[in-house]
C-alpha cells in the first residue's frame, strides 16, 4: 500500500507564500513511481490539475493559472515532492492533493494517477 501525506497548508494573506510537502512511502517495500502531481479542489468545483513532476530527469508541468507563481520540486532521496506557492491569490483557496502516477501519459489528467493523499487546506484571504 502506498501512503502519500501532504503538509504545509494554512491561512495566508493574498500575495503571501506557502510551501506544501508530500511525503511518499510504501508498506513493506521501497516507494517508486513514474511521477507525482498536485491537484486542488475548491468548494463546489471540480478537482483541477496544478503541477506535476517526473521523478527521472525532473521534467515539470504546470497549469496556466499557476505558471510563474508556483514551483514543483522533488527530493528523490526523501521520496518527497514540494509545491512552493508564491504570490497567492484568493482564487488559489482549495484543498490541495498530491498523487502518484506509474506510467507516461498526460500529467494533467487525474485519471492517470493511482494513489492520492488526504489533502491539505490552503486558504488565501483578500
Amino acid at each position: 500500500q502506498v501512503h502519500l501525506v501532504e503538509s504545509g497548508g494554512g491561512l495566508v494573506q493574498a500575495g503571501g507564500s506557502l510551501r506544501l510537502s508530500c511525503a511518499a512511502s510504501a508498506s513493506g517495500r521501497t516507494f517508486s513511481s513514474y511521477g507525482m502531481g498536485w491537484f486542488r479542489q475548491a468548494p463546489g468545483k471540480e478537482r483541477e490539475f496544478v503541477a506535476a513532476i517526473k521523478w527521472s530527469g525532473g521534467s515539470t508541468y504546470y497549469a496556466d493559472s499557476v505558471k510563474g507563481r508556483f514551483t514543483i520540486s522533488a527530493d528523490n532521496a526523501k521520496n518527497t515532492v514540494y509545491l512552493q506557492m508564491n504570490s497567492l491569490k484568493p482564487e488559489d483557496t482549495a484543498v490541495y492533493y498530491c498523487a502518484s502516477k506509474y506510467y507516461s501519459g498526460s500529467y494533467s489528467d487525474a485519471n492517470q494517477y493511482k494513489y492520492w493523499g488526504q489533502g491539505t487546506q490552503v486558504t488565501v484571504s483578500s
